[in-house]
C-alpha cells in the first residue's frame, strides 16, 4: 500500500489552485533543503541539506497537472583528473506530467480500472497526483543526475596527474622525470655482470699462477 504524500514534505507540491481546469495556469518558487544523495553518487552532487532554488510552472490539462521547472544549486564533487575537490553551478530544467488517477491519458474518465499486466505496467511508468498533490522528489533526482557531467573537471584542460610519482602537474608545469630506455638499462646490467665476471677470473688466475710459483720455489 502507498503511504499518502505529506503536504508539510517540501517536494509535495497542492495543485487545488487550479481546479482542473484545462489551461489554468500557476507559477511557485520556492528554496528547498537538498535531500539526500542528490546526485551522482561517489561523483559529484548537491550535498545533503544545501539549498536548492525551485522555479515551478503548473498547467492544468485534460489529463492531469503538466509541470516545467528550473532547479539551481551549488554541486560538490571531486576532478577526476587532479582528484581536487571541486564545486559546479548546477541548473536543471525539466517537465514531466502528473496524471489524474481516475483519467487515462485523454484526460477522459476511466470506466474500469485496468486489470491487464498492460495496463499496470503503463502506469508504472506515469506520475500521478493523489489527493490534489503532487511529489516533485522523483522528477528532480533525474533532471539532476541529466544536468551533472559524468566525469566532473576542475577545469576542461586539466592534466592530471604525474603517473610515476602523483604530483598534480598543474602546480608545476615543468614537472618531469628524466626518460631511461629500458633496452639501454639492460645492456648497463649486463655489462655489469661481465665486469664482475672478469674480475673473478682475473682474481682467480692470479692466486693459481702464485701457488705454482711457491711450488717451484720449494
Amino acid at each position: 500500500m502507498t503511504a499518502r504524500l505529506d503536504h508539510r514534505n517540501p517536494l509535495v507540491f497542492d495543485t487545488h489552485e487550479l481546479g482542473r481546469r484545462p489551461g489554468a495556469l500557476q507559477r511557485l518558487t520556492r528554496e528547498i533543503d537538498a535531500p539526500k544523495d542528490l546526485g551522482i553518487q561517489g561523483v559529484i552532487g548537491v550535498p545533503e541539506g544545501a539549498p536548492v532554488e525551485l522555479e515551478l510552472r503548473l498547467e492544468s490539462v485534460m489529463e492531469g497537472v503538466l509541470v516545467t521547472g528550473t532547479a539551481r544549486a551549488q554541486a560538490e564533487g571531486e576532478c577526476v583528473r587532479c582528484l581536487e575537490p571541486l564545486e559546479l553551478a548546477l541548473e536543471a530544467d525539466f517537465q514531466e506530467m502528473f496524471s489524474y488517477p481516475d483519467a487515462d491519458d485523454r484526460g477522459r474518465p476511466k470506466a474500469e480500472p485496468a486489470d491487464d499486466a498492460e495496463g499496470s505496467a503503463e502506469d508504472e511508468d506515469r506520475l500521478f497526483i493523489e489527493d490534489g498533490l503532487f511529489d516533485l522528489e522523483p522528477v528532480l533526482r533525474d533532471a539532476v543526475v541529466l544536468a551533472l557531467p559524468m566525469q566532473p573537471v576542475c577545469q576542461d584542460d586539466c592534466p592530471g596527474l604525474c603517473s610515476q610519482c602523483g604530483a598534480r602537474l598543474a602546480d608545476d608545469p615543468d614537472h618531469h622525470h628524466d626518460a631511461v630506455d629500458i633496452r639501454w638499462a639492460a645492456l648497463q646490467g649486463l655489462a655489469g655482470s661481465l665486469g664482475d665476471g672478469e674480475k673473478d677470473e682475473m682474481s682467480g688466475g692470479a692466486t693459481q699462477s702464485a701457488r705454482v710459483d711457491e711450488k717451484q720455489e720449494k
